[in-house]
This record gives C-alpha cells, structure tokens and sequence, in this order.
C-alpha cells in the first residue's frame, strides 16, 4: 500500500520530537486513511457532539486499545492458569483470608 505525504498534525512545531511522541498532549500523526463513509460518521458526530473529529478518533482509539490490552492480560492469566503458574481461589478461601467468613 502507498502512503501518502507525511502531514503534520496539533502541536507540532519545528525542533520538536519525532512523529508520533507526545508535545503538549498532542500527537505528530503522519497519515491515517479513513474510508469516506467513516468520515462521513465522523463529520456528523462531531458536529452533534461538538467535539472535533480528532478527539473523537483519539477517544475511540484509547478505548479499543485499552480494551485488547485488557483482552490480552485475561489471555496471558488464561495461560498462566492452564500452565499451572496461577490458580484461582474460591469465594469462601478469599472471604477466609480476609477474615470476612463470620
């Protein structure tokens, strides 16, 4: 796939970091390719939540890399398990350690 020309993005000034390292909360991007019907919905829900399209792409990225980090830890504590590295404890073992079984 081609990329296209590399296009500076919010915040960057001449001397500052590399792509893709943070300055002043905001990040140099250098190309993202979004189908046009996707920026369509984007366009429309910026304008009905008054956020700018880049925060929204900002939060939905956070959220979805948050969510396959978390996917990922439960996928390693799964193999742990299995491998016998962990294990898991009942309600009544944890209500006994925690001295909560009156």
């Amino acid at each position: 796939m081609e990329q296209g020309p590399h296009v500076p993005c919010g915040g960057w000034r001449a001397g500052t970091p590399a792509a893709g390292h943070l300055t002043n909360r905001r990040a140099i991007i250098s190309a993202i390719h979004i189908h046009p019907d996707t920026k369509h919905r984007l366009a429309e829900l910026a304008q009905t939540t008054g956020k700018t399209p880049a925060d929204i792409v900002q939060e939905a990225l956070d959220s979805y890399l948050d969510d396959l980090e978390d996917i990922a830890l439960a996928e390693q504590r799964l193999e742990d398990l299995k491998a016998g590295r962990s294990r898991t404890y009942t309600l009544e073992e944890v209500e006994r350690d925690l001295g909560l079984d009156d």
